[in-house]
């Protein structure tokens, strides 16, 4: 079954989070979450056949990405280039599936992990796309190719390439963040290396949530905690202080223990993931994810509960008072391509700043 969109109202969105899907993704999220407690980076953790297929797979999207240069432009926006790539993906991703994958759930399995590389249209990402690459995981975990004792190696190699390749993609295309909250959130793009980087920490004795303030700490140890290493990235590619850049890194610093951390970050997710119709109606549903929306696609919800708008290829329906929808907003420039282009990516005053989720 090809994956379609399921999530059209704030209705459909409300039946979601009751649904066997939603509980199966949070149950997956958990899952993985306690299988990196206590667990380094740089372990030594046996890959399995089907966690070298992976990296395989990760592999060549992260070499087409070096075949496919970026079109030389003056533009901070999303680069052309970006559709090049994702076209090429897209047409040996079945291929490359194929090599695991059975031939009857290649087309369903393909959508999710094609879909988690980024909008070829709008040329931006964020963490609905990541949300797509767990989902690609959780259809693996159902069709019984990844086995429980995975699970480590699954965050830790897998997960963790798939962000390094994304951030190859950022620095090669500038993707724009797909509905960043700027420096009210945790990273233009990522959301789920903080959480699992936080699962990590959750049993270590001396370092603290406040030690990411030590530049020393960061450096020392990053190739240890996905949590460190991701702080580092965000300091390496915005100026001046992480208290003014990402309020929210710095928020959450203040918290006793990174058990505090892990579990907000968990709750987060929930809430600003899971729970928010700007990300949700582009999540598809097929057989393996499944769940039936009370909106046939195309319909459009009016009246006291909702309004519509267009975006070229699509309409969006979403509840008065909630925020337009991400991809349809003002397009926002890459924090990389400002970096790279020297100039201060950090614009907004942090006394707007309010804290959606107790960390203490």
């Amino acid at each position: 079954m090809i994956p379609a969109r399921q999530i059209l109202t704030p209705d459909d969105l409300v039946r979601f989070q009751e649904s066997t899907a939603c509980s199966e993704i949070l149950a997956f999220l958990d899952t993985l979450n306690d299988s990196v407690i206590g667990i380094k980076t740089t372990d030594a953790i046996v890959d399995s056949e089907i966690i070298q297929k992976l990296l395989r797979l990760l592999d060549a999207v992260q070499q087409t990405n070096k075949d496919i240069k970026p079109i030389e432009t003056n533009s901070r926006f999303g680069n052309a280039a970006f559709r090049d790539f994702y076209d090429k993906v897209e047409q040996t991703l079945p291929t490359w599936l194929a090599e695991f994958v059975p031939a009857e759930h290649i087309e369903e399995v393909a959508r999710y992990a094609q879909e988690s590389f980024g909008n070829r249209r709008r040329i931006d990402y964020g963490t609905g796309h990541e949300l797509n690459f767990l989902s690609f995981l959780l259809c693996l975990d159902k069709l019984e190719l990844i086995k429980r004792e995975d699970y480590t190696a699954l965050v830790v190699h897998v997960f963790f390439q798939y962000v390094h390749v994304m951030r190859g993609l950022q620095m090669s295309y500038w993707l724009e963040p797909a509905g960043s909250h700027g420096v009210w959130g945790l990273d233009d793009y990522q959301f789920l290396p903080f959480l699992f980087g936080a699962g990590q920490l959750r049993t270590h004795k001396h370092l603290r949530p406040k030690s990411i303030h030590n530049p020393e700490i960061l450096d020392e140890f990053s190739k240890d905690y996905m949590y460190f290493e991701s702080v580092r990235f965000v300091n390496s590619i915005k100026t001046g202080s992480i208290r003014w850049h990402s309020p929210m890194i710095d928020d959450i610093s203040g918290a006793k223990s990174w058990e505090k951390v892990n579990l907000g970050l968990v709750k987060m997710f929930r809430a600003e993931v899971i729970g928010k119709l700007p990300i949700m109606q582009h999540f598809m549903f097929g057989s393996l994810i499944s769940f039936s929306g009370g909106s046939m696609p195309g319909d459009v919800a009016h009246g006291a509960d909702g309004d519509e708008h267009g975006c070229g290829d699509h309409s969006h329906v979403f509840a008065l008072g909630q925020e337009f929808p991400d991809c349809c907003g003002i397009k926002v420039p890459s924090a990389i391509a400002a970096a790279q282009a020297g100039k201060d990516a950090s614009v907004e005053p942090r006394n707007a700043y309010v804290r959606p989720i107790p960390f203490d």
